[in-house]
């Protein structure tokens, strides 16, 4: 078997299941895996490339102590620190976002939930953005309940993010304050409650290649629509802060990987993009169909959407500068 043959198996209809052997993947030529890659998103995914963008909605002194988090309480950083922020705010970055044709739009906090006073507050920041923007609207707010789930998909939120992270093998080496299990449980919370759901996780945390593939099986086994691949840039003040940072060619073989396992989903470059050639030129042509933009925080957003979509319509994608209904 060679990396060609497989994909057009997996165009064809075979899909990878835990009990294959997958040590292929390790082994064979990077230019050809990734060249089968981007024939299998272009005949699942096309050429549209899907763009969404965050705002930091808490931020720090989160008590999950996450060994690559700088918001972790846990690790002593720089990291800023503040609460729920102004609905202004939010909306401002919202609006920016959808003049930009950026496809959503997701509010991220700190903490292993939102809750109270606060998440009334973000149900009303949701209540008014699905009323005065058309984009899609994401949420990741940590370990969420039944109830909170349904009020905002009653608010107008579509998806929802939740990373496992790694493997189940490896994930007691990153968190300790809640476990992989609780993470699955979380995530099947969110569909039976209507929602799709965005998740994957961090690359180069130390886990071994089996463990990145274990990972990508577990996201196909869950039925995920959307893949965030991140690349651990270490964090002065985190356990991590030591480790060495991934060379483009493991990136690339990650995100091809992924491609192959899990077909039909979008495979979304995230953090770490800085590492790769233009900001992931090579990586969209080695099955990624989309990813994270913007700046969060900052009106420099504007300037990093813009390069992205100029890099992806060199490419050939096609960026949809509009939200369509019906979209997830």
């Amino acid at each position: 078997m060679d990396p060609l043959t497989l994909a057009r198996e997996i165009i064809d209809g075979r899909r990878i299941i835990r009990e294959d052997d997958l040590s292929g993947f390790l082994t064979w030529d990077l230019r050809q895996l990734c060249q089968g890659a981007d024939r299998i998103r272009a005949h699942f995914i096309g050429n549209r490339v899907d763009l969404c963008s965050i705002i930091n909605g808490r931020s720090g002194r989160c008590p999950e102590d996450c060994k690559y988090c700088a918001q972790s309480a846990h690790n002593p950083t720089c990291c800023e620190v503040y609460d729920f922020l102004p609905e202004e705010k939010i909306l401002d970055l919202c609006r920016l976002n959808e003049q930009e044709g950026v496809s959503r739009f997701s509010i991220v906090t700190s903490g292993r939930a939102l809750t109270g006073s606060e998440f009334d507050q973000a149900i009303h920041a949701y209540e008014t953005m699905s009323r005065e923007c058309q984009i899609g609207l994401c949420a990741s707010m940590g370990f969420l309940d039944t109830e909170q789930l349904r009020r905002l998909r009653r608010a107008g939120v579509t998806r929802y993010h939740h990373n496992i992270e790694t493997s189940r093998r490896n994930f007691p080496n990153i968190c300790t304050t809640h476990t992989y299990d609780q993470k699955i449980e979380m995530i099947k919370r969110a569909q039976e409650e209507g929602l799709y759901v965005c998740s994957g996780g961090i690359i180069g945390m130390g886990e071994t290649w089996e463990d990145r593939l274990d990972m990508a099986v577990s996201l196909a086994e869950l039925g995920i629509r959307s893949i965030p691949i991140n690349v651990l840039m270490p964090i002065k003040g985190t356990p991590m802060e030591q480790l060495p940072r991934l060379k483009e060619e493991e990136i690339l073989r990650t995100v091809a990987c992924f491609r192959y396992i899990n077909p039909q989903a979008d495979i979304r470059l995230a953090a770490g993009r800085a590492l790769l050639t233009r900001d992931g030129e090579f990586a969209f042509q080695s099955g990624a169909s989309a990813t994270i933009t913007g700046n969060m925080l900052t009106t420099a957003a504007c300037a990093t959407i813009r390069s992205d979509r100029e890099m992806l319509e060199g490419l050939g994608r096609e960026v949809p500068r509009t939200y369509r209904e019906g979209d997830v």
